[in-house]
């Protein structure tokens, strides 16, 4: 925060336009009271879990509604995307009580529409900590695009899905497929926007001072990131209901967790250095925001449309316009065909191209008027039956007379 200010006071003229054009949100901790035990500790006594948890005993990373199980177990009952959204899913009505417990691992889908789908849980439910609610306030109250959470204990970035989706059981009698895959179906744990999240990490960590000497190995383990820096949460350390599979869920934020480093509490003396091997991979990854389409959603009459979809072809989740009908998507440079549509309105269609160079390309939508409102209210008079079609020159019957009138 005191670099932004200082350099933007000094006419840095990367900095000013970074934020100029970019609503920068810095959250200095979301564990105070954790940050506090660890102080008093010191680095030189503390260990990797002292300050991990809250006061009150929560990971508040892992404290959020597990929506990813619940999107599976629906596409695995062919609901998806006509009776249970692949964006936007709503916190079940259950988690907004009082007394709302989540899960400690990863659940397994088998309930029914959004809101009343249930999971069975493989370990006793949480308490949702105050923390995790205000959070959850805060991404529903601002259209956030790009976002990261910074921890400690490794030195690399971790990318959605968190959670391990599970692998579908090949029945006995069928025969092992020719080709074994190591990884267990990797395929199945990836988000739709898989590409664009490892751009996203590489983008941090190859910009990162020391992040890929990945030859010294891992802080506990050996090197996960495939000499890259970069590895996806549900290969490294799979687990329900993570901040950043919740944020991609149920927002039109994309999500990573960047850690910085071994040491959770590094010495006062170590700090100067930590900052430098981080400084120009945070200007890196705050710039990606500008990469991808942008642009509003209006109908004919110019006023703007809050919440239509923008649907990008061959990304299998959409995002929803701000209420001034503004939109932002990061995308991988291409050509993508992006559509728009809105309740009451005609979809509309059209091909938007993504370049190399930082700067999102403009792509509004005008929205003409639909008639399948109006075509909808007479199908609810009629109690939502086919209309019978009347025939010229024959008689209507007093029941087809009333329900005319009705109409009219």
């Amino acid at each position: 925060m005191q670099f932004l200010c200082k350099e933007y006071q000094d006419g840095n003229p990367r900095v000013r336009s970074l934020v100029t054009e970019t609503r920068i949100h810095l959250v200095p901790s979301l564990n105070p009271d954790g940050y506090e035990l660890a102080r008093e500790a010191g680095s030189e006594l503390g260990n990797w879990a002292l300050g991990h948890w809250t006061e009150e005993g929560y990971d508040l990373f892992e404290n959020f509604p597990d929506l990813a199980s619940a999107l599976w177990a629906a596409e695995e009952r062919k609901l998806v995307p006509h009776k249970f959204p692949n964006h936007h899913i709503p916190i079940p009505e259950h988690y907004l009580t009082e007394d709302a417990t989540v899960s400690l691992g990863t659940g397994h889908g088998s309930g029914g529409a959004v809101g009343r789908w249930c999971l069975t849980l493989p370990y006793p439910p949480r308490q949702v900590a105050v923390e995790t609610r205000a959070i959850m306030a805060w991404m529903d109250k601002n259209p956030f695009v790009l976002g990261a959470n910074l921890q400690g204990g490794e030195k690399l970035v971790s990318y959605p899905f968190d959670t391990a989706r599970p692998v579908v059981e090949i029945p006995a009698a069928a025969p092992r497929p020719p080709d074994d895959y190591e990884d267990d179906h990797p395929e199945l744990q990836e988000t739709p926007d898989h590409a664009i999240f490892r751009w996203l990490a590489i983008s941090y960590a190859s910009a990162h001072l020391t992040m890929t000497e990945t030859f010294r190995g891992g802080c506990h383990t050996q090197d996960m990131t495939n000499a890259m820096g970069i590895v996806q949460g549900a290969k490294w350390h799979p687990r329900a209901g993570s901040m950043n599979d919740f944020s991609y869920l149920h927002t039109n934020c994309l999500e990573l967790s960047i850690y910085l480093g071994c040491d959770k509490f590094p010495h006062e003396s170590e700090l100067q250095q930590e900052w430098e091997n981080n400084k120009e991979s945070l200007l890196t990854f705050m710039e990606q925001v500008h990469r991808g389409i942008k642009g509003l959603v209006t109908d004919q009459q110019g006023e703007p449309i809050a919440n239509a979809t923008i649907v990008v072809g061959g990304i299998n989740h959409n995002i929803k316009t701000a209420s001034g009908g503004d939109y932002w998507r990061i995308l991988n440079p291409g050509e993508y065909r992006v559509s728009a549509r809105a309740e009451g309105y005609n979809p509309s269609i059209k091909t938007c191209s993504v370049f190399y160079d930082i700067g999102a390309t403009q792509c509004n939508f005008v929205l003409s008027r639909s008639n399948w409102k109006r075509i909808r209210e007479i199908m609810a008079m009629n109690g939502n039956r086919p209309i019978r079609r009347i025939v010229p020159g024959r008689p209507m019957t007093p029941r087809e007379r009333m329900r005319l009138r009705m109409r009219l």
